[in-house]
């Protein structure tokens, strides 16, 4: 079997049985490549991982498409990249026609009433592990709830983000700082608050998220900022349910929480939108990891580079935040609901239980209280 066979042989599998979120993918794909394989060593593998967190988009999609190139060359970066996300495409797909023709119906409405207080309750989970790391000092706590802060006002997410980010390394490296000009300190700051809604087309749709993976840092669960800046609040294609019921079947299926873009292409453009959507957000990772990896060894100990990452993700938690609030609002509508949502939160944060057998257990959940209720 040569090279390029066996990185599409491995992602292939990985993309139909990688559940449980990016951290999940990471660790398998360490035991595969590292234990297993001997493809990399340990810190090769640390050092590909620290350049995943330096650029837009999804973790361990990124950290597929590293491997895929240090194993194969340019064909492996693609295949990897390819082979890892195609199998949760087409199974996002498959679920989104499925939801167009029974989603709204009420034979399909309890199994999205037990989901949504589960999936509330896996993002303040990852609120919670991940604040601990992002937040671990008085400053970036401040950029992260000045970001949460300043969502509520309708502030541009991209804005809070790179000025998240911006601040923290002028804080960091404030003595190499004298000699520059103030405006090469902020050359994101025209970047506006809010668009005049446009009318739906396919090309926009697509140019959208391109928008979105070109810019996203942090977990995946911050996606939903974007998504919801700029789907339900700035555009009007989406409501809070669509968003929620996105995130849903992002997470229920294997590889990463970013095939939910897939889900709302089909619904605002058929086929052709969904294979946009997903085209749009995960072309840019693989831009970014063919121009970083031969880099790494210079970002990895670059003091800018890495103060920069952390105000940007303290900004990403203070959105993720936000939007949980929001979202948790239009989902834990009755005792029910909040319930499940406290008795998951319970079971991830006490006995790690993995997300994806909670979403099942929520499901057979709401079909319990839908005889109840």
């Amino acid at each position: 079997m040569n090279r390029l066979t066996e990185v599409a042989a491995l992602f292939l599998r990985l993309g139909f049985t990688a559940f449980g979120g990016p951290a999940a993918h990471i660790a398998i794909m360490h035991d595969e490549v590292v234990a297993r394989r001997k493809w990399l060593t340990d810190e090769e593998f640390l050092d590909l991982l620290g350049a995943t967190n330096l650029i837009p988009g999804p973790n361990s999609t990124e950290m597929a498409i590293h491997i895929g190139y240090v194993r194969a060359g340019w064909r492996g970066l693609l295949l990897g990249g390819f082979c890892f996300l195609a199998p949760a495409t087409l199974i996002v797909l498959a679920l989104a026609w499925l939801y167009v023709r029974f989603g709204a119906t009420p034979q399909a409405e309890w199994l999205l009433y037990g989901i949504k207080p589960v999936v509330i309750a896996i993002i303040a989970q990852a609120l919670w592990t991940l604040g601990g790391k992002a937040l671990r000092n008085k400053t970036l706590a401040t950029i992260g709830a000045i970001a949460f802060g300043l969502y509520f006002l309708r502030v541009n997410e991209i804005a809070l983000l790179f000025a998240g980010g911006l601040v923290f390394m002028v804080i960091t490296n404030i003595q190499r700082l004298r000699n520059l000009h103030p405006a090469m300190l902020f050359p994101f700051s025209g970047i506006l608050l809010a668009q005049a809604p446009i009318p739906f087309s396919l090309p926009f749709l697509f140019l959208t998220f391109l928008k979105i993976g070109s810019v996203l840092y942090g977990s995946g669960y911050v996606l939903l900022a974007f998504l919801r800046a700029d789907f339900v609040l700035r555009l009007g294609w989406l409501t809070d349910q669509q968003l929620l019921d996105a995130i849903a079947i992002g997470q229920v299926t294997p590889g990463p929480l970013f095939t939910a873009a897939t889900f709302i292409g089909y619904l605002l453009g058929g086929t052709a939108g969904a294979l946009l959507a997903t085209l749009g957000i995960f072309l840019p990772s693989f831009i970014f990891v063919a121009i970083s990896n031969p880099l790494i060894p210079k970002i990895r100990d670059s003091t800018w580079a890495s103060s920069l990452l952390d105000g940007v993700n303290a900004s990403a938690l203070g959105l993720m935040a936000a939007v949980t609030v929001q979202l948790g609002v239009s989902s834990l509508i009755d005792f029910y609901t909040a319930s499940l949502a406290v008795i998951s939160l319970i079971l991830l944060l006490r006995y790690k239980i993995n997300s994806t057998w909670l979403i099942a257990g929520g499901a057979l959940a709401g079909f319990v209280f839908s005889f109840i209720r």
